[in-house]
């Protein structure tokens, strides 16, 4: 830990010390990439490209430690306030009320763990309010600042969904091959399902319908079992993919698994449409 972690002297460093009264700040655990970590009020120094975690001492007084981000595993920050509502929101819907806390959210939380997840959903907020545009400038403000955001993690399924609204094919296919190669089982099961969104978004006739369901969807509903991505995925995947069997006519097949999707996956907002 103390090659990583380094203690600094608040009070002799006044600049330093004014961008950290300016910086947003919110209350969690940081974990480095030894093993360690340590909690407190946690905030981005974007000069430094670090995190600064302060502490309360037994005599009252605060500490304060940096940690660069090249040595920082992840952050367990504690959720906005009014998160929960707004995703509730978005994901039955009426996300359009929830889009200024969202803005608000990837502003105040900017590399505090919650700007991807908020920009995650304040983009579906604008696809459902039908502002493409808006949704795909939402996505690029966050993987202008963390690229991999883009084809892994919480905002990369609604970044390509916004690609395919803005038929911007080329970067799309770049972000699906890489979340296909990353290793990652969520951004690969999600690149498969926006393959099989942008097949249709091209050609949604009974041949698209097939051609979606082989390349996309039903690998996801064989594949991807395991437990930590099955009800992120397959609920999604079997809503689409019984969509697809009633364009191509085999209305069974849908009723199959449509009826998978309500036993299964009850609580998912796939099981509600």
């Amino acid at each position: 830990m103390r090659r990583i972690i380094t203690a600094i002297v608040f009070a002799g460093v006044a600049a330093f010390a004014g961008e950290l009264r300016a910086a947003a700040a919110a209350q969690g655990t940081l974990y480095t990439k030894d093993g360690g970590h340590k909690s407190g009020v946690i905030k981005w120094s974007a000069r430094n490209r670090s995190y600064v975690i302060t502490q309360k001492q037994a005599n009252g007084s605060t500490m304060d430690m940096e940690v660069e981000a090249k040595n920082v595993e992840r952050l367990d920050i504690k959720p906005p306030q009014g998160m929960d509502q707004a995703i509730k929101a978005v994901e039955s819907g009426n996300g359009a009320g929830q889009i200024k806390f969202l803005e608000q959210v990837v502003d105040e939380y900017a590399h505090l763990q919650w700007d991807q997840k908020a920009g995650s959903y304040l983009a579906k907020a604008y696809l459902g309010a039908n502002n493409a545009a808006k949704a795909l400038e939402t996505c690029k403000k966050i993987i202008s600042v963390d690229k991999t955001a883009g084809y892994s993690g919480d905002l990369a399924p609604t970044y390509w969904q916004a690609l395919i609204k803005n038929n911007q094919t080329s970067t799309l296919d770049q972000m699906l091959a890489k979340a296909a190669s990353s290793g990652d089982r969520f951004a690969s099961g999600s690149a498969l399902i926006a393959r099989g969104d942008a097949i249709i978004a091209k050609d949604n006739t009974p041949a698209g319908a097939k051609k979606a369901l082989v390349d996309g969807y039903l690998r996801v509903i064989l594949l991807y079992r395991d437990p930590e991505v099955e009800p992120l995925l397959r609920p999604e995947a079997l809503y689409k993919a019984a969509q697809c069997f009633e364009t191509a006519g085999q209305t069974s097949r849908a009723s199959d698994l449509r009826a998978e999707l309500k036993t299964k996956y009850a609580s998912s907002p796939w099981a509600a449409k």
